[in-house]
C-alpha cells in the first residue's frame, strides 16, 4: 500500500487541472492589465514602423533583396514577441516573491515540470496575442505576407519558450524589481537591439559578424524573417539547431531551480 501510494499521484501522473489553472492564471493576470502588458507593446512596435518609415523608408535602398520596411517588419515582430515572453514569467514570480504569495505556487500539487510548463504557456500566449496582431498589421498596411509559416511558427515558439525561460531565470534570481529592471535594460535589450533587428548583418565588420553569430537573439530574429518573407543572413536549419539547444539549457536551469525551490523557499 505505501508503495503504490509513492508510486502515484491523487491526480494521476500528470496533474492537467493543475496546469491547466496555472496557465489560466497566467493568462489572466497580463490580461487584467491588457493595456500595460499588450496594447502598450504594439503601440511601441506600431511607432517604431512608423518612424522609420517617415525618417528613412522612402530613400532607403532594398535590404536582401526586399524593401526595408519589409525586412524591418519581422525584426520588429519578434523584438516585441520575445521581450514579452520574458517580462511575463520574470514578472509573475518576482511580484509573488516580493507579494509573500509564491507560497500559492509552490504549495499545490504540482511538480517541477508542471510549474514549467504552466508558466511557459502562459508566456507563450502573450508572446502569440503580439505576434498575430503585428503580423496582421504588417500585412493590412505595409502588405507584408507570410512566405513560410510553418517556419516563422517554430522560431517564434521556440523563441517564446527560450526568453520566458530566461524569464523564469530573472524572476528567481532577483530579488526586488530593479535587479529584474537592470535585467532587462542591460541584458535583454541590448541583446535583442544588435541581433539584425533593424539590419543585415552581412553589413558589419567581419569582428561583429563573428559576435553577432554568437547571439542567440540573432538566430530568433532571423529564423522569423525568413519565415516571414523568405530571406535570412543564416540557415534556418542552423539557426533552428542553435535556439533549439539555448532552450534545452535554459529550461534544464528552470526544471532544475523549481524542483530545489532555489531562492524561492523561504
Amino acid at each position: 500500500m505505501s508503495q503504490q501510494l509513492m508510486g502515484s499521484r491523487r491526480f494521476g501522473r500528470v496533474n492537467w487541472i493543475g496546469v491547466a489553472t496555472l496557465v489560466e492564471r497566467e493568462i489572466k493576470r497580463f490580461l487584467n492589465v491588457w493595456a500595460q502588458t499588450v496594447m502598450a507593446p504594439l503601440i511601441n512596435a506600431g511607432l517604431l514602423v512608423l518612424v522609420f518609415t517617415i525618417a528613412i523608408g522612402p530613400t532607403r535602398g532594398d535590404v536582401m533583396g526586399v524593401p526595408f520596411m519589409t525586412f524591418l517588419v519581422p525584426g520588429i515582430l519578434t523584438m516585441t514577441v520575445i521581450q514579452n515572453a520574458f517580462a511575463n514569467t520574470s514578472s509573475s514570480i518576482t511580484s509573488a516573491k516580493l507579494g509573500g504569495n509564491i507560497v500559492d505556487t509552490l504549495m499545490p500539487p504540482l511538480n517541477a515540470l508542471e510549474l514549467l510548463v504552466g508558466y511557459l504557456l502562459g508566456a507563450v500566449t502573450r508572446g502569440v496575442i503580439c505576434a498575430v496582431v503585428i503580423a496582421l498589421g504588417g500585412w493590412l498596411f505595409l502588405g507584408v505576407t507570410i512566405v513560410n509559416p510553418l517556419w516563422m511558427a517554430i522560431f517564434i515558439l521556440l523563441g517564446t519558450f527560450f526568453m520566458s525561460g530566461l524569464g523564469i531565470i530573472g524572476g528567481v534570481f532577483a530579488q526586488k524589481f530593479d535587479q529584474l529592471s537592470a535585467i532587462q535594460n542591460f541584458l535583454i535589450t541590448p541583446l535583442a537591439f544588435l541581433s539584425g533587428t533593424f539590419y543585415s548583418i552581412t553589413a558589419l565588420p567581419p569582428l561583429l559578424q563573428t559576435i553577432s553569430h554568437a547571439n542567440p537573439f540573432f538566430y530568433i530574429i532571423d529564423g522569423v524573417r525568413y519565415g516571414m518573407i523568405g530571406t535570412s543572413d543564416s540557415s534556418p536549419w542552423t539557426g533552428l539547431a542553435v535556439v533549439s539547444v539555448c532552450c534545452v539549457v535554459v529550461l534544464t536551469i528552470c526544471w532544475c531551480w523549481l524542483k530545489s525551490g532555489y531562492r524561492l523557499k523561504a
